[in-house]
């Protein structure tokens, strides 16, 4: 019997023979660094709704979702037809448009906290931007970041990373204060000890989209407190989480308001676009008053090309309205109950070591025991990260490629509102068969 890495290498020589080109024009051969694998990765040519296919002719069902920014599925046809018509009558006209008016209205209509907003291009051009303006704001310098939470490559939000960050001055790294993710107590001794802290930033949901969890609903209620008594802002990075965890993000699936909210991904509809939102007199830090002292020396300064642009302001606020007046998020969270309930019984039958957890759409697969809610884990974050680099995750991977389902990183499933009960029993099945080939590589 041919082992997993075997069998990957036999289904996938197109790609193989793309990574040897790719590897001759990309650093790694990739564009993307969640896209690095050994020993190649895989090359896609399309994809419909919950489907995407490969250079080689195989089919998957897609769990990747775009890196996340796909909840209406690939290829939405609504989204499509308005792109296109988009395409006809400007790319980019240099100017002010309905289409962006129409987009940030569709996220205010989701987001009670955001009274006024500004686009971009990326969701760490979002928050850089949230770090300067509560800077700016508030005259102080620092910012706290909870450790291992992703905000972007930008030198600030790689502080306290785990990824390495070798060219950063440590000038940019000193501004930031790194504390443990999900200790109220940390947080708070800091804000006490040093009165230079401008904002707080962290994902609602823990590290890497709830990937390393914590108490969700008491630390962020604490958090707002906390931050409300001191003068310092709080920050929601909702890249991942807005328009996902509930149409209106985590801050309204568990209702803390923050002042400032970064997203990108699904407020886009698929293509590249970011913004920030909230609180109008941090937002209007950026606003020109024509007065030559502040417009000189104390306002934001924004430029970007792509700001707002009317591909992704009609693909984005096509999206947003669709997620306003339809069950989007109800289908993909339902789709993903029965995931995750699935993975979890594959587990439990094959006496394999392990469990799905995560809430709404969003689901992570750690193959160690919990006895947890299976939505919020309650493992160490130290035990967590150290089991998903391990062998047996990645050949948990591959071997799920080898049988046509793609999933995002090593680990985690992002349902879309496109899954139905067909590509849900699918993936279960073909998970059963994978898990049942790890173990036969000698791995659990």
């Amino acid at each position: 019997m041919a082992t997993i890495l075997e069998d990957y290498i036999a289904k996938h020589p197109g790609s193989a023979q793309r990574y040897v080109e790719a590897s001759k024009l990309f650093p790694g051969g990739v564009t993307h660094d969640t896209r690095y694998a050994q020993p190649f990765p895989l090359y896609m040519t399309h994809g419909e709704g919950p489907r995407k296919w490969d250079v080689d002719g195989n089919e998957y069902v897609d769990y990747v979702s775009g890196h996340g920014a796909l909840l209406l599925g690939h290829s939405n046809p609504a989204i499509a037809a308005a792109v296109a018509r988009q395409i006809s009558r400007g790319t980019h006209l240099g100017a002010s448009t309905d289409e962006e008016i129409r987009w940030a209205n569709a996220i205010r209509a989701l987001i009670p906290s955001i009274e006024k907003l500004r686009f971009h291009s990326s969701g760490t051009e979002a928050t850089l931007m949230a770090m300067r303006l509560a800077r700016a704001y508030t005259g102080k310098d620092k910012i706290i970041k909870l450790q291992d939470h992703f905000h972007g490559w930008h030198d600030y939000a790689m502080a306290g990373s785990d990824q390495s960050t070798p060219g950063i001055p440590e000038a940019n790294t000193g501004t930031m204060v790194v504390v443990p993710s999900g200790d109220l107590g940390a947080v708070e001794d800091v804000i006490k000890r040093d009165p230079n802290i401008a904002a707080i930033i962290l994902e609602p949901t823990g590290a890497h989209f709830g990937q390393l969890p914590f108490d969700t609903a008491n630390y962020l209620k604490g958090l707002r407190d906390l931050t409300a008594q001191n003068g310092v802002i709080l920050i929601f990075d909702e890249v991942v989480t807005g328009f996902r965890v509930s149409p209106g993000g985590s801050q309204v699936r568990f209702g803390v308001s923050p002042d400032l909210t970064t997203m990108a991904k699904i407020v886009a509809g698929g293509l590249p676009g970011g913004a920030v939102g909230g609180k109008a007199d941090i937002i209007d830090m950026i606003a020109h008053r024509n007065d030559p002292d502040w417009d000189n020396h104390h306002r934001v300064y924004h430029p970007g090309t792509f700001n707002g642009n009317p591909l992704s302001a009609v693909a984005g606020a096509t999206a947003l309205e669709m997620i306003a007046s339809e069950p989007i998020n109800a289908n993909a969270d339902a789709m993903a109950a029965r995931l995750k309930s699935g993975l979890n019984d594959v587990l439990g039958r094959l006496e394999i070591p392990g469990h799905a957890h995560g809430i709404a759409s969003i689901i992570h697969v750690v193959l160690a025991d919990c006895d947890c809610d299976r939505e919020t884990c309650t493992m160490s974050h130290a035990k967590i990260a150290a089991t998903n680099g391990s062998a047996a995750t990645t050949a948990m991977k591959r071997g799920l490629q080898n049988r046509g389902v793609d999933i995002m990183s090593r680990e985690c499933f992002l349902v879309s509102s496109t899954h139905t009960e067909k590509e849900i029993d699918h993936t279960i099945s073909a998970f059963q068969e994978a898990m049942t080939a790890v173990r036969a590589d000698g791995l659990i």
